[in-house]
């Protein structure tokens, strides 16, 4: 199997030093082409950074990189993509003002004589990769009006129009529906048979297993395991990973719950051209209750949560909490009357890059630790060590920008500052997007806390798995209405997978 996937870059002592931590001590990787070259740790092993190295997004501290027998220097991304090298980022590099042909070909645009910009060819060019990725997508669609998984594809679109020999892909599948991701495996399929070495991260370790030719452990910093993938399982993953095997996210307690504490009756919301988005939507949760809201991408399960939060002024309908009618119309309103929503994107939606750690987790929750026309600084800071702590955040400072944490550490921060508002039902959309194994149980388990403590949860999931195993009870939606409800403990997977066929069959036409 090695001789068939010749090694086609080698890094050799990486060591990648950041102020207060140590990200990567001394890293040996081979990255065979050919081949998709699994890449996986919890969140904060150092796998986007050993990416962004090979990238050319950040500089080596020490160490050496090796391509066909020449050592290399990569001091910037366009290093890399002369080098041949692509890569699909975890947190979208997009601009959601510019179209998706723009964005496609961005930094290497096609000119006529080399004087202006060669923009039908840049159309037909988008066309052909849509096509190849199944989606009907219009190339002169702003980027802005596209979801979060579509906007997703567009970035793996714009790697796939770099020709790369080497590809990393970043966690491609986070925010897609497993129609999407069908798809996607294929495209890997069709690169590999052309010799591209492929460079695979993700914390869903089932694909891994299914797409991985060879796998790379890393923990802090550190490998902890390299082989073939052959004989390789998803208990060996974990142990290698975090050291055990658990990743059980069920509830081991008997659940109790109280009184209705939210409803929703006949939520509406219009679509462009006719038709809604989300379509008369109810349902209720419970005191204690952890309902999953399942779907595939463009059922109208993060439209449905937006309203709840007043995003959406032209949504119809009515909600109430507690049997008490929500008539806020803003945002702070609805948090007021103790709703609080962890939205998809964690990056647009979600968190001030540039602001500290301890001001994300308490940007929602300020007025509480007012004191006449003055903050308690000293009791807010406290107050976000101890949700540090309680989640697990695995931060050098809290006075750090939370942009240096990982992507699942923001996720974190993002959960933090929404359970900080003393929240009475909590709306949570793909929370374990972007969460390794281990961090995903450990937010399953507040979960659990949380609605033993009589809080109501509502979750959106694209993950059968997690539905099944956290609901106290299903909802399923497709195409914007909902389609089926299921208690649990019932062998309902394949009766769920079923009231979303209709989606699944018509992801690939969801145009703007």
């Amino acid at each position: 199997m090695t001789e068939q996937h010749p090694i086609g870059l080698k890094m050799r002592g990486a060591v990648k030093v950041y102020p207060g931590t140590r990200a990567l001590k001394g890293v040996d990787f081979d990255l065979r082409m050919g081949a998709v070259n699994v890449l996986v740790g919890e969140n904060g092993a150092g796998k986007s950074t050993l990416m962004k190295l090979i990238a050319g997004v950040e500089d080596m501290t020490e160490g050496t990189i090796t391509m066909d027998g020449r050592e290399m220097r990569f001091r910037t991304k366009a290093d890399a993509v002369a080098a041949g090298i692509g890569i699909v980022f975890q947190e979208l590099n997009l601009f959601p003002n510019l179209t998706v042909a723009e964005n496609i070909f961005i930094g290497h645009e096609t000119t006529r004589g080399g004087i202006d910009i060669d923009i039908e060819a840049h159309r037909r060019a988008t066309r052909v990769l849509m096509e190849r990725l199944e989606q009907n997508i219009h190339p002169d669609t702003p980027l802005g009006n596209l979801r979060i998984g579509q906007q997703q594809i567009v970035e793996i679109a714009k790697a796939l129009a770099q020709n790369a020999r080497i590809l990393i892909l970043d966690e491609p599948t986070s925010a897609l529906s497993a129609a999407e991701v069908e798809v996607l495996f294929r495209v890997i399929d069709e690169l590999k048979a052309q010799g591209v070495g492929i460079v695979y991260i993700s914390h869903r370790l089932e694909e891994l297993i299914r797409v991985g030719d060879y796998i790379t452990v890393l923990r802090d910093g550190t490998i902890t395991g390299a082989r073939s993938m052959e004989g390789v399982d998803i208990p060996w993953i974990v142990q290698a990973m975090i050291g055990s095997s658990s990743k059980e996210y069920g509830r081991s307690e008997v659940a109790h719950f109280g009184p209705e504490i939210f409803r929703a009756e006949a939520i509406t919301l219009p679509r462009a051209g006719g038709g809604f988005t989300v379509d008369h939507v109810s349902l209720s949760i419970r005191a204690g209750e952890i309902v999953g809201l399942y779907g595939l991408m463009g059922a109208g399960r993060s439209e449905f949560l937006e309203c709840v939060m007043a995003q959406h002024p032209h949504s119809g309908g009515r909600f109430f909490v507690e049997g008490k009618p929500l008539t806020e119309r803003d945002v702070p309103g609805r948090i007021a009357r103790g709703i609080a929503l962890i939205p998809e994107d964690r990056k647009r939606d979600g968190l001030i890059q540039i602001m500290s750690i301890r001001e994300n987790l308490t940007l929602s929750s300020l007025p509480g630790f007012a004191k006449l026309f003055h903050l308690d600084l000293k009791r807010e800071a406290q107050t976000a060590l101890d949700f540090i702590k309680r989640l697990t955040i695995k931060v050098a400072s809290p006075e750090n920008p939370v942009s240096s944490l990982s992507g699942g550490n923001q996720q974190k921060v993002v959960i933090g500052k929404a359970l900080m508002t003393g929240p009475k039902v909590l709306l949570m959309d793909e929370p374990s997007r972007g969460i390794d194994i281990g961090a995903k149980a450990e937010v399953f388990r507040t979960m659990r806390r949380l609605a033993a403590e009589g809080l109501g949860i509502l979750f959106v999931t694209s993950d059968l798995d997690e539905v099944l195993a956290l609901s106290d009870r299903i909802i399923v939606m497709a195409q914007g209405r909902v389609t089926g409800e299921f208690p649990s403990g019932t062998e309902a997977a394949k009766v769920i997978s079923a009231t979303t066929v209709p989606v699944a069959q018509n992801s690939k036409d969801i145009a703007a």
